[in-house]
């Protein structure tokens, strides 16, 4: 499974909001960055699960199955593809903004 570090990505949470300063009303508690904060906390919890049912296995812990830990590895590298897929189509669209004429 390749794995890419959800810490760099997950920092982006704790950025001061920019619309704050330019006079835009925020969002609020139900906001796009909360959704997108909640989505890299669920990304990293899969993959932590994963790699920590992989090593019970490897250290023939009984309750954990061969099938179980790789449902959790195929589930955590779904989940990172389509976290991936998504960053992807956000920079997209920031691309298109920018390049606007206004």
């Amino acid at each position: 499974m390749d794995k890419l570090s959800i810490d760099a990505i997950s920092r982006v949470g704790n950025l001061a909001p920019l619309e704050m300063g330019r006079g835009i009303k925020s969002a609020g508690a139900g906001g796009f960055a909360d959704a997108l904060g909640k989505a890299l906390a669920s990304v990293n919890d899969a993959q932590l699960r994963a790699e920590s049912a992989a090593q019970r296995f490897q250290l023939n812990d009984p309750e954990v199955t061969l099938e179980e830990s790789m449902i959790a590895v195929q589930t955590a590298n779904i989940s990172f593809q389509s976290l991936v897929q998504v960053r992807n189509r956000l920079l997209s669209a920031y691309h298109e903004i920018m390049n606007l004429q206004v």
